[in-house]
């Protein structure tokens, strides 16, 4: 018995010394109780995020700079109150309904943020698709797209300064101006590349833009799928952002048209401007959200450009399919009344025939 004592005495004791060297990943120490660090796999899911966010989207801004026709964006330039209009509906009615909204609904201020964010982001290349199927002016929303791209490199900041001294003067949040900036200047290197592609090698840039086109949707998917696995709590979001989610992108759609028509221009440029206002690149969102701020912010966070993504192409979908309602019902009508006035016409002028007694000219024919 006094062996056995003494055995287990010892192994304690030697137990005791081996356990004075904490591993070196260790947290806590404290005796013979160490606290090890858990193995994160999602910050390293989170940095394949990153990456895999940046050169996709490189790969859609690329895409859309293979869109641009210069001299038809040279022509817009020189007469630029299509742009104008355009730009006042992005980066003016945009970031105030934003700020507006997140007021009303009194969001968590870095809620408030990635609202301010979404509502500074340039257009999609999405509305160019849905304003090729409305007859609207492809020209000027190419070029709508590509001005506000290049633009928000300085009214993005802009904007956020502005509006955001409601929360961050508080010191509720800090923005990090230098990461965002440092992603709207890395834009500028696809989208330029792309409008040189076009220029030197216009058949290419076709095949460019449909796999930029692809890359968009998936890029939309990737997000969805892996923000969720990375960011499990983001989907339990508060009431709010989903009603704001729904409200923005469909006042950004209607101010837009509104501003539009009150700027004077036609009813195809309006349908333009106001697509261009309404779709934002919730993938530019997106990725600068994501190479931003800290996990526990993308948290609360992370979803809203989806969020806004989900509705801006749901009312998108809803103003082509009643733009196609209108423009066949208006075909039908204005063909009918065509036929009826040839009747009539028929029936009251004599024929070529009749008149010259049978012979008709080759000009009448």
């Amino acid at each position: 018995m006094q062996t056995y004592l003494l055995s287990q005495q010892f192994n304690t004791r030697s137990l005791a010394e081996n356990s004075t060297a904490c591993p070196a990943n260790a947290t806590i120490c404290n005796g013979t109780s160490c606290v090890l660090k858990e193995e994160n796999i999602n910050e390293t899911l989170s940095i394949v995020l990153s990456t895999v966010l940046t050169v996709m989207l490189a790969l859609v801004m690329f895409s859309m700079g293979c869109n641009v026709d210069l001299r038809k964006f040279w022509g817009h330039i020189k007469r630029p109150w299509g742009i104008f209009v355009g730009f006042l509906c992005q980066f003016g009615i945009m970031p105030l309904t934003g700020f507006l909204l997140a007021l009303v609904f009194d969001v968590l201020p870095v809620q408030a943020v990635v609202v301010l964010i979404m509502g500074c982001c340039p257009g999609g290349t999405t509305s160019n698709i849905i304003a090729y199927w409305v007859d609207g002016d492809m020209d000027l929303s190419i070029s709508m797209t590509t001005c506000s791209t290049l633009l928000a490199m300085g009214m993005m900041p802009l904007c956020l300064f502005v509006y955001a001294k409601v929360w961050t003067d508080s010191n509720a949040i800090v923005l990090p101006y230098d990461s965002i900036g440092i992603s709207l200047v890395a834009l500028i290197v696809p989208v330029s590349f792309g409008m040189y592609v076009t220029h030197r090698w216009p058949s290419k840039a076709k095949i460019i833009i449909k796999i930029g086109s692809i890359a968009g949707a998936v890029l939309i998917v990737l997000i969805a799928v892996v923000g969720g696995i990375l960011y499990k709590g983001s989907w339990i979001i508060s009431p709010k952002l989903w009603i704001i989610g729904t409200i923005f992108p469909a006042a950004g759609y209607f101010l837009g048209f509104f501003l539009a028509r009150v700027a004077g221009l036609s009813w195809h440029r309006c349908r333009t401007v106001s697509l261009e206002t309404g779709m934002q690149n919730s993938q530019l969102c997106s990725t600068i959200v994501q190479l931003s701020f800290s996990p526990e912010q993308l948290e609360q966070m992370f979803t809203f450009p989806l969020i806004y993504s989900i509705f801006q192409l749901s009312f998108a979908l809803l103003i082509l399919g009643g733009y196609r309602v209108y423009r066949r019902h208006r075909v039908k009508t204005k063909t009918d009344v065509e036929k009826t006035e040839e009747k009539k016409d028929s029936k009251s002028t004599p024929s070529p025939a009749k008149i010259n007694g049978g012979f008709v000219s080759n000009e009448t024919k």
